[in-house]
């Protein structure tokens, strides 16, 4: 892992109530959970690799 996110207080709390809620979605089974954000994170990294890409070449080309 190459970034290191900080979060205060309040953001802290925004984000156990949003995973609480997401834990919650999948019938408080935590793993279930935790695999479907990797999954959707993967998804959301690929669309974000690809958009790169595309910026790159009509930089570069």
């Amino acid at each position: 892992m190459d970034h290191i996110v900080r979060l205060d207080s309040r953001q802290e709390a925004a984000l156990q109530a949003t995973a609480d809620k997401f834990i919650a979605l999948h019938k408080g089974d935590p793993v279930k959970a935790l695999k479907e954000m990797i999954v959707l994170n993967g998804h959301l990294q690929q669309r974000l690799d690809a958009l790169s890409g595309s910026r790159q070449k009509s930089v570069h080309g």
